[in-house]
């Protein structure tokens, strides 16, 4: 039987949809939860976890330690979890994956531009008709017009571009460790998600991952 390998990003432990699924009201609980999982599946059944290093470790550490996690959570990542750089040298992915991304980019910096006609749009007709019924002082026109444009401009844009695509090195890194290791990726992430089966890697919802494990410990009991 192939050893069963996983690679982790970091909402595979920090996403709310993972503490909502265990019943734990706050991070440390639901990261203690998980991390004694995949202490138990590296015990008895040889599972490895894996976590990309430095860039997703990084993350991952940041994130916990601004929750306020006790040290004793920083100990099991650093000891559960297996640290590695994807060799990004000698990593091969097909030309058409390039390929495929680069189209993508450019439909979604495409409609990232369409986004920012139609705000600027909005921002003339909006302040022309304050303007002309006279209301307010220009400035606070101005202040009050803009603020409300921005922030739903905002919004668009960041869906625009980065919702159900990778938008960061450790998003990519995931991708190439598991590539590499021939490992599942588990995360909540769309864009991980979506890109994983474009490299034909398994895919595991961060939200499903403890339950994976538990079903193989229960098993192992048996």
């Amino acid at each position: 039987m192939q050893k069963q390998r996983f690679c982790l990003d970091t909402t595979a432990i920090t996403d709310s949809e993972v503490r909502k699924s265990l019943n734990a009201s706050t991070i440390t609980e639901s990261a203690e939860k998980i991390l004694d999982l995949i202490a138990k599946s590296r015990i008895y059944l040889d599972i490895s976890c894996h976590i990309p290093y430095p860039s997703v470790y990084n993350e991952l550490i940041g994130f916990l330690k601004r929750e306020g996690c006790p040290e004793e959570i920083i100990i099991k990542v650093d000891t559960w979890l297996v640290k590695k750089t994807p060799n990004r040298y000698e990593i091969k992915l097909p030309a058409e994956i390039l390929y495929e991304y680069i189209r993508d980019l450019r439909e979604r910096i495409n409609k990232g531009m369409r986004l920012s006609e139609s705000a600027m749009y909005e921002t003339a007709e909006e302040m022309y008709n304050l303007t002309t019924k006279g209301e307010g002082e220009k400035r606070e026109l101005i202040n009050s017009v803009l603020s409300k444009t921005v922030n739903t401009f905002r919004n668009k844009y960041r869906n625009a571009l980065r919702t159900g695509t990778l938008d960061s090195a450790p998003d990519l890194d995931v991708l190439l460790l598991a590539k590499e290791l021939d490992a599942a990726v588990v995360a909540s992430d769309e864009g991980i998600e979506k890109w994983a089966q474009r490299l034909g890697l398994r895919f595991v919802k961060a939200k499903d991952f403890p339950f994976i494990l538990k079903e193989y410990l229960s098993v192992c009991k048996k």
